[in-house]
């Protein structure tokens, strides 16, 4: 074809989108909805799923032993009904010599009120004085000659790193922390109208703010954190715990820990992290087939709705088809007539589509998925050449069936 036949179909083309608008959105409503459906979901479930990624990875405690009857709810809602652990366990976790086993962060929730605000106070106990137990098991590592494979250590926090309150918050412990100190919750500070230095009554007791964390946006901004003994003694709590969080020094313990773990501690229930992200991640995998559903649904909808409408086309405009091709035009420039305005078609909603969907997901994605979304530019050129494709597929039939047509019976049948 001369470049001038090019032209002349580019501009026949153009004329015959801007002649028909309606039409031309109508045709073309349902690719674009669906390409945005699809770009906006992915744009969601892929940043979810990085931001549940990046979360486990910065997770200081990737084991939990909770009481037997306890939940996950009672351990995140700090609610003191799902049982009690000895705090032996701790030292029984140590001097068990278990590979991998690198932080043991024991936990007491109890409820209280201060200036009729109710609050929950949560024990912890200091690295420091599990530094004595730590010693323990480096003793029984030392008469136990047997290999642990750890070749890979994460989430190792150094004294420094745990100095700051702030690591209550990034490593779920602290290095040092008196007996009169308290760290106090960016929401309960809030309300007591307390800062750093201040003396705080809990329990009809004072204590000194050691510190004020930081808005997290979890149950820590409502709690208060004091030193696990003291916490039992006010309480009348005994020498017990609601949960004890353990760091995992390789990539793979917890997959060991577990069952050793379980064997060691068997009135107690052992769950991973990873469990605990699991309803997220299967949330996250759900979302993305339905994304993938809804495409194929709805391109089905829309490539048989273009194409019925391009047949629709073809059969109305036999008179003009019959014309061209009287004047010269080939069957292939015909056909090409078609195809090209069924490309322009698909480009136009495929890049539409992507630009609603990529909206869709910056303004939805914070609000709903709680993650924060960034273009992915693989998604949405997929996106784009994929309402292109359907199109194109779409117009092929009608496009062959009106170069096939024959001038003469066009002419006839007007």
């Amino acid at each position: 074809m001369e470049e001038g036949d090019t032209m002349n179909l580019r501009s026949i083309i153009w004329q015959e989108l801007k002649s028909r608008p309606s039409a031309v959105i109508f045709n073309s409503l349902t690719i674009l909805l669906g390409v945005a459906a699809l770009v906006a979901i992915r744009h969601v479930t892929v940043h979810s799923e990085k931001e549940v990624s990046k979360q486990l990875s910065n997770l200081g405690a990737n084991i939990l032993v909770l009481p037997k009857d306890a939940t996950l709810q009672n351990y995140y809602a700090a609610d003191q009904n799902g049982g009690s652990l000895p705090e032996e366990h701790v030292a029984e976790i140590y001097l068990a010599g278990l590979s991998g086993v690198e932080q043991v962060s024991p936990r007491l929730n109890v409820a209280t009120q201060v200036d009729e605000h109710a609050i929950t106070v949560t024990g912890i106990l200091p690295q420091s004085e599990v530094e004595a137990l730590a010693s323990w098991q480096a003793t029984t590592m030392f008469m136990n000659t047997t290999d642990t494979g750890c070749c890979q250590r994460t989430n190792v926090v150094s004294a420094q790193q745990l100095a700051s309150p702030q690591a209550l918050i990034e490593h779920r412990a602290i290095q040092e922390l008196d007996k009169n100190a308290i760290v106090v919750g960016a929401d309960i500070a809030a309300k007591l109208g307390c800062k750093a230095a201040d003396r705080v009554e809990l329990f009809g007791e004072k204590f000194t703010v050691l510190g004020i964390l930081p808005t997290t946006g979890t149950v820590d901004d409502g709690r208060v954190f004091a030193h696990l003994h003291e916490v039992q003694r006010l309480s009348e709590s005994g020498a017990t715990c609601n949960a004890i969080e353990i760091v995992g020094c390789c990539e793979d313990a917890a997959g060991s820990l577990v069952p050793q773990l379980q064997e060691l501690l068997p009135n107690a229930k052992i769950v991973t992290i990873s469990q605990v992200v699991q309803t997220q991640v299967g949330v996250n995998q759900l979302m993305a087939k339905t994304s993938w559903i809804v495409l194929a649904v709805m391109m089905v909808v829309g490539g048989a709705g273009l194409a019925g409408a391009i047949s629709s086309n073809v059969q109305e405009r036999r008179r003009e088809i019959g014309t061209l091709m009287a004047l010269g035009a080939t069957p292939r420039y015909i056909q090409q007539l078609f195809l090209g305005k069924a490309l322009l078609l698909g480009l136009a909603a495929g890049a539409i589509g992507c630009l609603l969907g990529v909206s869709a997901a910056l303004i939805v994605g914070p609000a709903w998925a709680g993650v924060s979304v960034t273009p992915l530019v693989g998604t949405s050129l997929l996106a784009v050449l994929l309402a292109t494709f359907v199109a194109l597929v779409a117009a092929w039939w009608p496009a062959r069936r009106a170069a096939q047509l024959d001038p003469c019976i066009c002419f006839r049948e007007v």
